[in-house]
């Protein structure tokens, strides 16, 4: 081990000691100052939801007792710049590098070439890892040079090659490196200079930044912890939780995973899906155990465990998938993939959206899927996708507003697989499902409810009912209602729309959808030209001067030069200006709703955040952009897991 270089490790969304490249590498080198970097201001839209950053909390407390026993100290800073943030930790710790491991999306792909620039420009190392994929996006491409908009050929071509076989064990020790006495004992806030023993600040010109406790972070308010003690009982976050998660999936669940993944009640899911979105287990070390168990049923010939195998690397892959997505097409979190889409008129109507929200469509097996979200944060994948779809299909609710919603309130919201899941539903990629395909909620209920368990979990007003009536109340006769104590439009809601009017109103939105690209000329598979403009075979630009390694980060060349915005025609502006006059009401709604204490217990519910609970953007909101929505099909284990992200 050299011990001469002082090297800054930043966390992110990596946080675990096993198999942490940019850590083992650090460690590898010599001194080591780990840091993890709270900026609520740049998370902007897409600050995390309430039970998304009650996990994100018990995470780093998690880490941060693993990295002390190491021998070394997490860090924590809260700050208005990132970029300034890192820089000043440079210059207090005397580091001469920083490593981090990669991340894909548009924020942070922008955010993390600025940081790489600034240090460059200061003489300073750097080097990033790959700690989330099994491939970097810009190592998967066609024989055209240019990236896959399909999954299963993704997929093929991702099986066809080699992936890392080492999993990096956790670092033996770690040498702690400390900021130098003069910045190590001064703390200051509000312009106020005090001296505090173990907390460190340093000031450049125009900003603070301030070492500072967990609670200092302010991941949690006093009004949020009724709610998350909830939360307490049911899970426990951190990288050695989430290997016992991963080896009793493997040992005892994965082999009737296929089988139980239609089902909805009782244990059929991994429940990885939060612990692999905060970083607490690589996703190289989950593809390898599943293969590997898929390599020994393959050889005993037991094809019920091998399918299930297959199943659950499918979704491994899709979450990979959906990172190269939004690399390689960096504006999906605002736009629709095809670029026809714009052109479907999507119904923004608040009223149904908080019908929707709030379980209260008429529809059973919807509405227990919003109240499970509701009260816990969480739902199976199968739910995700069946009350999605209805969002799009059923009340053609704008895609975005589903995506932003569910970013809100998921414990284990995840950007890149919310914007592939709902644009996949919304049929906004080129391998999603028909558009007029509808599914019937009643029938997928009787499918992966039989015994209408979970409905009567989350619905208490119908729990007498029988069986044969549970999933479509309205066709129950009189006397069972009464019987079971169902007033239809009194305790429990009546549909919000039949099946045969939303068949109707689906079929004349795809109509209008198609006039309008028959009269502008549009292709009905036309990749959206600005996502990715001149895509040619070499379309990543690598990063040059900021590091010699070969898995150092690269980012898409219009990401690289023009920043995560698009520059949007006058006309586009001037039709989004007119939707969100429409709907400059929208926000207030929602505000309303939170002083009232109707907002899930998942969501973002503090009054002090900077900015509302639900917030849709003018740049990923109302505009009637999109393109069709299909049902999803029952079938669908590839939407299923991709929506739902927890395999």
């Amino acid at each position: 081990m050299s011990t001469n270089k002082k090297t800054i490790v930043w966390f992110r969304r990596d946080l675990r000691i096993e198999d942490n490249p940019a850590l083992a590498a650090a460690a590898h080198e010599g001194s080591v100052f780990p840091v993890f970097i709270w900026c609520p201001e740049e998370e902007g839209q897409f600050y995390p939801g309430r039970a998304s950053r009650w996990w994100m909390k018990q995470s780093l407390a998690h880490l941060t007792q693993s990295l002390k026993a190491l021998g070394s100290e997490l860090t924590l800073i809260k700050t208005h710049n990132t970029v300034s943030a890192i820089l000043d930790c440079v210059r207090a710790t005397g580091a001469t590098k920083v490593v981090f491991n990669h991340l894909y999306d548009p924020v942070s792909l922008v955010r993390d070439h600025t940081v790489k620039e600034k240090l460059v420009e200061r003489g300073i190392a750097v080097q990033s890892y790959n700690g989330d994929l099994l491939y970097e996006p810009w190592e998967i491409y066609c024989e055209k040079g240019k990236p896959f908009t399909n999954f299963n050929s993704y997929w093929k071509k991702c099986l066809d090659m080699s992936v890392e076989s080492v999993v990096l064990p956790p670092p033996w020790r770690l040498i702690p490196l400390t900021a130098g006495k003069e910045h190590l004992n001064i703390f200051n806030f509000k312009d106020t200079t005090v001296v505090k023993k173990g907390v460190f600040f340093f000031v450049l010109a125009a900003e603070t930044v301030w070492a500072c406790s967990l609670e200092e972070l302010g991941l949690e308010n006093e009004a949020e912890k009724p709610s998350n003690a909830l939360l307490t009982r049911a899970w426990s976050p951190g990288w050695s939780n989430a290997d016992k998660i991963l080896t009793e999936f493997i040992e005892k669940q994965l082999i009737d995973y296929a089988k139980n993944s239609k089902k909805v009640v009782g244990n059929s899911t991994s429940l990885l899906s939060p612990y692999l979105h905060f970083g607490e287990i690589s996703v190289r070390r989950v593809f390898q155990c599943a293969r590997m168990k898929q390599i020994i049923w393959a050889r005993d010939k037991n094809g019920q465990g091998e399918e299930s195998a297959v199943l659950f690397l499918r979704g491994i892959g899709l979450r990979d998938y959906s990172r190269y997505i939004c690399f390689n097409f960096p504006f999906t979190h605002e736009q629709s993939l095809l670029s026809h889409l714009r052109f479907f008129p999507w119904d923004a109507d608040v009223e149904k959206f908080k019908a929707w929200r709030q379980g209260r469509t008429g529809y059973p097996l919807v509405d227990a899927g919003m109240r499970e979200l509701w009260a816990t944060g969480w739902m199976h994948n199968r739910i995700r996708v069946i009350v999605s779809s209805f969002a799009v299909k059923f009340l053609l609710l704008p895609w975005k507003w589903g995506m932003k919603y569910f970013w809100d309130t998921l414990l284990d919201a995840d950007l890149e697989c919310d914007i592939i899941g709902w644009q996949y539903i919304s049929g906004s990629l080129p391998d999603g499902h028909e558009l007029d395909r509808l599914d019937n909620p009643a029938i997928q209920g009787a499918k992966y409810d039989p015994e209408g368990e979970y409905i009567r979990q989350w619905l208490p007003e119908l729990a007498r009912l029988p069986t044969e009536w549970i999933h479509h109340p309205w066709d129950a006769p009189l006397t069972i209602l009464k019987a079971s104590g169902v007033e239809l439009g009194t305790n429990y809601a009546k549909p919000i729309v039949d099946i045969d009017t939303a068949r109707e109103l689906l079929t004349k939105a795809i109509s209008r959808t198609r006039e309008a690209q028959i009269m502008i000329g549009a292709a009905p598979d036309e990749i959206v030209a600005d996502s990715f403009e001149a895509l040619e075979a070499a379309n990543t630009v690598k990063e040059h001067g900021l590091c010699p390694s070969s898995n150092d980060q690269q980012v898409p060349s219009d990401v690289r030069y023009s920043g995560s915005k698009r520059v949007k025609p006058a006309e586009e502006e001037e039709e989004e200006e007119r939707e969100m006059k429409k709907l400059r009401g929208f926000n207030e709604v929602i505000r309303e709703e939170e002083e009232r204490g109707l907002f899930s217990t998942a969501e973002s519910s503090s009054s002090s955040s900077v900015r509302s609970v639900f917030m849709v953007s003018h740049s990923c909101s109302l505009v009637s952009e999109g393109k069709n929505l299909e049902g999803i099909q029952d079938s669908s284990d590839q939407i299923a897991t991709s929506l739902g992200k927890n395999g």
